[in-house]
């Protein structure tokens, strides 16, 4: 047994607060499934394919299969992936107006495989317009692999944010430099903007999102939706937890989003501790969302303090697309019950 202070300092325990995987030496692992399929859906739909022979747009992300993870050992991540996808696609010829729709497949995404030698199959339903199908297999595979190189860059940095933790050398070098920035007059300070960047939480830099919603629904409904199991799960499509009072628990897609509520006021406002998985850990955003009445509507104002910067346009995509689009589909849908 090696004498007191001769160990491998690989193994030394730093001074940290949360003592956690110091130097990054041991294997950790995190499960990026249901952030991919979640990301795969923000980068490739509604992707637009223009050319001389017409127009077409992918619409659904209609089929997705498979996994994802990344793990982290010796400060190096790891990442694991292995996708099948089905896209569905619609265009209209030029020349003649035509409508035409069709699917794009992907069976294998994974890490074994450069995107550009991924394979992708685009087909047609039957009848002419097979100049759609050249456009989508040629602009269209192009649009296609960009947003798949989306998908593993966000991967392989705003899902990865965290899992490296800092030395203690790194965090004193970085406190310096934060120390130095911020020795200048508090006038500079002031002449930020609200979008500029506050340390909440765990020192990271973060933004304010602010964003405005109206829903063809009475505000008291709209609450309901919100504070609502069944209904929750009805517009996110996957089963959540939903406790809705002070200090009560909040999961939804999977575990991609948690926290808690912090205020209720029926009808009105709903304060939460929110924050999406992939965050550092232990960072949560202050989310208030207000109800604003109008007659038969009702303006959600959405204020989202404390964003990750590098997390600040995938959150922003998370409300538009994941809540406020999913609850405008669910308020289309026949009143049949929360069943």
């Amino acid at each position: 047994m090696a004498k007191w202070g001769q160990g491998d300092p690989r193994w030394i325990v730093e001074e940290r607060a949360d003592a956690t995987n110091v130097n990054n030496w041991h294997w950790t692992e995190r499960d990026a499934t249901a952030w991919s399929k979640l990301k795969l859906k923000e980068v490739l739909e509604g992707l637009v394919v223009e050319g001389e022979a017409g127009r077409c747009e992918i619409g659904d992300l209609k089929h997705v299969e498979g996994e994802a993870s990344c793990s982290s050992r010796k400060g190096r991540l790891i990442f694991f992936y292995e996708w099948n996808l089905r896209l569905a696609w619609r265009g209209t010829v030029k020349e003649s107006g035509e409508k035409h729709k069709g699917s794009v497949e992907i069976p294998n995404l994974s890490e074994e495989n450069e995107v550009d030698d991924t394979e992708i199959n685009v087909s047609k339903k039957k009848g002419e317009g097979d100049v759609l199908k050249d456009l989508m297999r040629t602009e269209g595979t192009m649009k296609v692999r960009e947003a798949l190189r989306d998908y593993l860059k966000a991967l392989k940095t705003e899902f990865t944010l965290g899992m490296i933790l800092p030395t203690k050398a790194t965090v004193v070098g970085q406190e310096l430099a934060a120390e130095r920035r911020l020795s200048g007059s508090s006038a500079q300070v002031c002449l930020l903007s609200s979008h500029s960047l506050d340390i909440v939480g765990v020192k990271i830099p973060t933004v304010k999102i602010v964003m405005k919603e109206m829903f063809n629904s009475p505000a008291d409904e709209l609450y309901g939706i919100f504070t609502t199991k069944e209904l929750v799960q009805k517009f996110s499509k996957c089963p959540a937890v939903i406790e809705a009072e002070k200090g009560g628990k909040l999961q939804m897609f999977d575990g991609c989003v948690s926290g808690e509520y912090a205020e209720l006021v029926p009808s009105q406002k709903i304060v939460l501790k929110w924050r999406c998985r992939n965050w550092p850990d232990e960072h949560y955003a202050m989310v208030t969302l207000n109800f604003k009445a109008a007659a038969a509507q009702t303006e959600v104002q959405l204020e989202c303090k404390g964003v990750p910067v590098s997390n600040e346009d995938s959150t922003r995509q998370c409300w538009k697309k994941q809540y406020f689009e999913e609850i405008h589909t669910l308020l289309q849908q026949p009143r049949d019950g929360t069943e």
